[in-house]
């Protein structure tokens, strides 16, 4: 054999390997990189954009960053990013920096009290809000500062002697404070609330800080529930987002716009809620994402400021896919980030007149190239009142319909969080499929996208009609001659983990294997540990001795998952963050103890130092490997 014989057989080899259909794995779902967009640059050419790549081996994550023309064309790496977008938080007139710092405000620890004391790890509360998500309160809290924008000066505190955050906690960034058009005022978001009255609320507010005067006003004052997102249109009108009833987490989010002092509702009789928003460049519009159907889509609202034109939303772009985030505009287009459950988000330009898309980044174009991926399939299922209620099935790579596959239900958390094309980087469907299972996701009651009524439809209901939409999506797929009917399972998280929970003790064995993460368990010790108390008071009615609440004592007697253990019968993976505080470590404790005292095969997986979610590269990895070898085992 020549060698030019051999030459020609190994890169045929090598095409063929390249070409090769893979599956995908949790090593490679945790090698993909993760893009986020930063901004426009200031020539308006190019969009410039981070991609964070997941290193397992340091347990870490490592940055790059990259510059591609809108118009289409390679990206380019950078280096000094920062310098390329205009940065926001520089005034208008370049005088003034905006930023935030964190401040020491109240006595907590030991120490603050007794200074010579300084070995004690003593922490002292006279009220709730004492810890909150993964961090307890430390008596420090963020203020919003501004300074001379040149080296070697000295901040202003606008919120001085204030034990009140902005950025709210936990979530809260450089989004919670902007500067105004004119660069003589600050707005910012905060909830002036302390202690208990913070813990049983979401009455967030816009506040406006006046430079020259040092005087704040509220410019949602009278509104009680979140108002967040504040903007200014290209008129300088304020613009923010707005839920109207206090303690209602999910509550509809309505645009709202100060026009001359008329606080104006733009999509007050929209039956839908907006989860992000921007102002097109001529002040005419507002671009925004919202959950529709199963999928997130880009919607429009027209301003009408002194006109007698009616307000119109209109959905703007339509598919099996999600719009993530609004980045911009650059003449006809409109800059997104979009992705779907086999693929993580990527940028996007979408010009508006021509409804066309065109991809700007293809960072992990290689991987899924290579990769056999899964089928999404819309069924629409009719519920046991009567509705008609989407369910996405994921379907295996090379999926044959006469060959019979175990089935998984995913039971999706939130409660109100919509169940759309998203893509996850730990509840994977694309990941789960790969493995050989068929996933059964509804988009049952208690879910945006499909009317206000339909969304509201969970509160004070959690173990009613919720959890016959869930068997009514397993019993109506479990038809096809293609699901092992005595393989199936039942997996979830948060309130998903409840929902777990809960089925197991009514699902008369439909389910062969249960996995329930960062699940509440018990809704008695539940209301007494978890640290948003408004949560709880709006989803199941009050607290538990409040006898005379009929709502209250309805959920905690008919919807509480520790009344149906004796009915428990499967065997149970329960997985727990030790630095979850939304729902604590006990709700987990109680669960596995019930299920290893009652001999039932269970499993505690538990990561001490995570949160509600696993974000450290090697714990999701075993979060994974876990995942697959309980059901595996079981199913």
């Amino acid at each position: 054999m020549t060698k030019q014989i051999k030459t020609v057989i190994a890169s045929l080899l090598l095409m063929s390997v390249a070409s090769a259909q893979n599956k995908m794995t949790p090593e490679t779902l945790w090698s993909l990189g993760r893009v986020s967009a930063i901004g426009i640059s200031k020539d308006a050419k190019n969009l410039v954009y981070r991609v964070s790549t997941p290193n397992v081996a340091e347990n870490k994550s490592a940055s790059k960053y990259y510059s591609v023309p809108i118009a289409g064309g390679n990206a380019t790496e950078v280096s000094d990013y920062k310098s390329l977008v205009a940065d926001k938080n520089v005034s208008s007139d370049g005088k003034y920096l905006l930023y935030s710092d964190e401040v020491k405000i109240d006595k907590v620890n030991g120490k603050d009290f007794y200074p010579e004391l300084t070995k004690s790890d003593v922490q002292v509360y006279n009220s709730l809000d004492y810890r909150h998500w993964d961090t307890w309160n430390t008596g420090s809290f963020n203020h919003v500062m501004f300074r001379e924008n040149k080296s070697g000066t000295t901040g202003t505190d606008i919120m001085k002697g204030e034990a009140f955050d902005s950025p709210q906690k936990p979530f809260g960034g450089d989004e919670d404070y902007i500067w105004s058009p004119d660069a003589k005022s600050i707005i910012y978001v905060s909830k002036k609330k302390s202690g208990t009255e913070y813990a049983i609320s979401t009455n967030t507010d816009i506040y406006q800080y006046d430079i020259a005067s040092g005087k704040t006003i509220n410019r949602s004052e009278g509104n009680l529930g979140y108002d967040t997102h504040p903007d200014f249109s290209p008129q300088g009108y304020l613009t923010w987002l707005q839920m109207k009833r206090d303690g209602y987490e999910s509550d509809k989010n309505d645009i709202i716009v100060d026009f001359n002092g008329l606080k104006m509702n733009l999509t007050l009789n929209w039956d839908g809620t907006v989860d992000d928003y921007k102002w097109s460049p001529d002040g005419k519009k507002i671009y925004f994402t919202a959950a529709v159907d199963g999928t997130k889509q880009l919607f429009e609202v027209n301003f009408p400021g002194k006109t007698k034109i009616a307000v119109q939303v209109n959905q703007v772009t339509n598919g099996d896919f999600d719009v993530n985030d609004i980045i911009g505009f650059s003449g006809d287009l409109i800059l997104l980030s979009r992705g779907d459950m086999n693929h993580a988000s990527e940028l996007f330009s979408y010009d508006l007149g021509k409804a066309k898309w065109n991809q700007l980044t293809t960072v992990n174009k290689a991987t899924y190239d290579t990769m056999a991926l899964s089928k999404t399939e819309r069924r629409y299922v009719t519920t046991t009142d009567g509705k008609k209620m989407l369910v996405w099935v994921i379907l295996p790579p090379a999926f044959d319909p006469n060959k019979k596959y175990p089935t998984l239900l995913y039971c999706q958390g939130g409660p109100q969080s919509a169940l759309t094309q998203f893509y996850s980087f730990r509840w994977n469907f694309q990941l789960m499929a790969a493995n050989g299972y068929i996933v059964v996701a509804p988009n049952r009651r208690g879910m945006p996208g499909h009317g206000v009524e339909w969304n509201e439809a969970i509160s004070k209901d959690w173990g009613g009609q919720v959890m016959r939409d869930y068997l009514s999506a397993i019993d109506d797929v479990a038809k096809e001659k293609y699901v092992d009917k005595a393989r199936l399972g039942c997996v979830g998280a948060s309130f998903g983990g409840y929902s777990v929970f809960y089925l197991a003790g009514i699902h008369q064995k439909r389910f062969k294997s249960f996995i329930s993460h960062d699940g509440v368990f018990n809704l008695e010790s539940m209301y007494g540990t978890t640290e948003e108390v408004f949560f709880n008071n709006w989803d199941h009615g009050g607290p538990y001795w409040d006898k005379s609440n009929t709502d209250a004592q309805k959920a905690y007697s008919e919807f509480n998952p520790i009344n149906n253990v004796a009915k428990w019968d499967t065997p149970i993976m329960i997985v727990q963050g030790g630095k979850d505080y939304r729902v604590p470590i006990g709700q987990a404790q109680e669960a596995f103890q019930a299920a290893q005292l009652r001999g039932i095969k269970s499993r505690l997986l538990y990561f001490p130092e995570e949160n509600h979610w696993v974000t450290q590269p090697q714990n999701g990895m075993v979060w994974q490997r876990e995942f697959f070898k309980w059901l595996k085992e079981t199913l």
